[in-house]
């Protein structure tokens, strides 16, 4: 079980690095993902 979950983080911070090379870009995308969160708290 910690081995799967161990696992399945990595690939999701993977996936995450890939889609933003730079540190700016991570920072963007995650102030996008708190304001999709945002918007949905509101609905």
């Amino acid at each position: 079980m910690k081995k799967t979950l161990l696992l399945l983080l990595s690939a999701c911070i993977a996936v995450l690095m890939v889609g933003c090379n730079t540190m700016q870009g991570m920072g963007k995308d995650v102030k996008r993902m708190g304001e999709a969160v945002e918007n949905a708290a509101k609905k």
